[in-house]
């Protein structure tokens, strides 16, 4: 009986890590606070998320940190006075073209309250950011 030949193994073996390597996504951000999204039933999905900056606002993961809702930039905790600096760096990893395209997502928790969103808003208002979506989970009647 003549031996299995084992020569397109490693073929096969660069073939599946390639495949891994395009299909992975790396997550954004490291999540410090809990998010779980209000349903909506008329959604869109964005084109191009490279576009958008990401505002995380929801109860802390860690319950030593109280329960009161949080504000997340990055990978780190932030107060509402943060979100200027947080814009402005966002806008310059940009070019200059793209500047007016950029989008302020917000991923809210949907049992936060929305005296917290407001002020993200109304700090987004000031800086000029004036292109914000809410992040949600669609609803699926059936």
């Amino acid at each position: 009986m003549a031996p299995i030949s084992t020569a397109s193994l490693p073929d096969i073996i660069f073939m599946l890590l390639f495949f891994f390597m395009v299909t992975t996504t790396m997550r954004e951000a490291t999540m410090l606070v809990s998010i779980s999204p209000p349903k909506a039933t008329e959604v869109q999905k964005l084109e191009k998320k490279s576009l958008v900056s990401f505002i995380y606002i929801g109860p802390p993961l860690k319950t030593q940190l109280g329960n009161d809702s949080r504000i997340q930039l990055d990978d780190q905790f932030a107060e509402v006075k943060d979100i200027a600096e947080f814009i402005e760096k966002e806008r310059n990893n940009h070019d200059e073209s793209e500047r007016k395209l950029l989008t302020t997502s917000l991923k809210v928790d949907k049992t936060t309250k929305m005296g917290i969103v407001t002020d993200v808003k109304q700090e987004l208002r000031q800086v000029g950011a004036f292109k914000i979506n809410y992040s949600t989970a669609k609803d699926v009647k059936k």
